[in-house]
């Protein structure tokens, strides 16, 4: 049975399947090598993993009132639907703008991300010979491409494998630490202690691991295509959040076990020049076989997460096509029900700012060229990180908003828990704001001047929301009005 052209193909996605197609934006094993790492260095040492359950905490009460809104709205256009529905057409304008723009740009960071482990990493370390990394992420993302117009349920099937592969290395290192530790458990309670919790920054630690969930909040988009969709999305989203702290907080713990829980965050520190402690010790505690496939998996990772930032990022576009606030050529799909032309922009737009920086290559002071993950990836993935940080916050807001215009009497479910998380979102956006640089891994000027990428996103949001109220009047009011249609087609249905 064929999809409507400007349908996505509805029923297609259980909760399991929206949950690989967010932990796999999460990517864990990336996670594990990069992020966690740095968390434990600049942050709180031996008591990250307890900052990875703060972390989840507040992001499943920010979940108790997602889940609720869900409920009542059930759109491709994720967080920019729940804001329209909570704060209005003018803030809902203005998320759709920065989500869109923060997921293209993390699709065009993470290009460079999958270029340099690939061919400068991965293919050195197996093989013994390197490849060019721009032409290496042209060709990985060329088949990202072409599974994502394949079809949401082939995406779904192929996250699957690449997160359950991922899953269980990362299961089986912290299993071979705690073994050969003796299963102490004195990492973990002493991360609880006053001294270690608070050691370094527990902030900057709280704001590093808020970044290592950047994915989990993707579960809304896929609702059009979703089975039962008021119940599927809540699912995956609890779901999603749980098995991402629960494995960060895993990893976490196996690490400054293996380090010492007093000496961890020196030993990430000397490793941050190399980059490799994770892999370091994945090769010590499980061996070198282990250790090279542990670097394939790192490539799988970036693949995975590039083919799920892939596919969140075009339903953005296709949404803001389909509402006409972006040409209408974009809410086109194929017979698979994969927007294939917002994939299509989404691949031209990535692939061009990757070429930018191949081009123009930056070198440092001795004329040896820069790695992409000194250049594109802190553009990228930066600026990424920092919209759907913000957008997550806003959500949350609209979220409390929208059920107290509604005068709900639901107090812990539609108030507390949601606007308790609210405030740590906020938080985090505000803490990622003042620590742009880290959070980019940047000090270049270009990437200090990204921040105010979002004031003008702002500011052109509601001038555009002011012109269609204007000049277009039939389209703003289509901000409301197709969210509304869609929510009616899932009722009948």
């Amino acid at each position: 049975m064929s999809t409507p052209e400007n349908s996505l193909k509805a029923n297609q996605l259980g909760a399991p399947s929206i949950v690989f197609l967010v932990l796999a934006a999460v990517a864990p094993v990336t996670v594990a090598i990069v992020v966690m790492p740095m968390a434990i260095a600049f942050g709180n040492g031996g008591g990250i993993p307890v900052a990875v359950l703060i972390v989840a905490a507040a992001l499943l009460l920010f979940a108790v009132g997602y889940a609720q809104i869900t409920k009542d709205l059930v759109s491709a256009g994720g967080f920019y639907a729940i804001a329209v529905k909570g704060l209005g057409r003018p803030a809902g304008l203005v998320t759709g703008i920065i989500a869109t723009l923060g997921y293209n740009f993390f699709v065009a960071g993470a290009l460079g991300t999958i270029g340099f482990f690939t061919g400068m990493v991965a293919l050195p370390a197996l093989f013994g010979f390197e490849l060019n990394w721009f032409l290496v992420a042209v060709v990985l993302f060329v088949i990202v491409f072409l599974l994502a117009r394949s079809g949401i349920q082939v995406s779904a099937a192929v996250l699957g494998v690449a997160l359950i592969l991922e899953i269980l290395i990362l299961v089986a290192f912290a299993i071979s630490v705690f073994v050969q530790v003796g299963f102490s458990i004195e990492a973990f309670t002493m991360a609880f202690s006053p001294e270690i919790l608070v050691g370094g920054s527990i902030w900057i630690g709280l704001l590093l691991v808020a970044t290592a969930f950047i994915g989990f909040e993707a579960t809304a988009l896929f609702g059009e295509e979703a089975k039962d969709p008021r119940r599927t999305v809540p699912r995956a989203t609890y779901a999603a959040i749980i098995i991402i702290g629960v494995l960060h907080a895993l990893v976490g713990w196996a690490i400054v076990s293996a380090l010492g829980v007093g000496d961890a965050q020196g030993a990430a520190l000397d490793s941050l020049a190399s980059g490799d402690l994770t892999l370091v010790l994945i090769d010590t505690y499980l061996g070198p076989i282990v250790g090279a496939i542990a670097i394939v998996l790192l490539v799988v990772s970036l693949f995975a997460a590039q083919l799920a930032f892939h596919n969140s990022a075009a339903r953005y576009l296709y949404a803001l096509g389909r509402a006409r606030v972006l040409p209408r050529w974009l809410a086109h799909t194929n017979s698979n029900g994969a927007p294939q032309r917002a994939l299509l922009v989404n691949l031209v737009f990535a692939i061009v700012v990757a070429a930018i920086f191949a081009v123009f290559v930056e070198t440092d002071p001795e004329g040896n060229p820069l790695p992409p993950v000194l250049t594109l990836v802190p553009v990228g993935l930066g600026f990424g990180t920092l919209a759907v940080m913000i957008v997550q916050a806003i959500a949350a807001l609209s979220i409390v908003v929208y059920f107290r215009r509604k005068r709900d009497r639901r107090v812990w479910t539609t108030f507390i828990a949601p606007g308790i998380g609210f405030l740590a979102l906020l938080t985090f956006s505000i803490m990622a704001i003042a620590n742009f640089t880290l959070v980019a891994g940047s000090e270049a000027v270009y990437v200090q001047l990204l921040p105010w990428l979002l004031v003008l996103a702002v500011i052109g949001g509601l001038a555009y929301a002011a012109f269609l109220r204007a000049k277009r009047p039939e389209v703003y009011a289509g901000l409301q009005e197709d969210l509304e249609r869609f929510d009616e087609l899932v009722e009948v249905a």
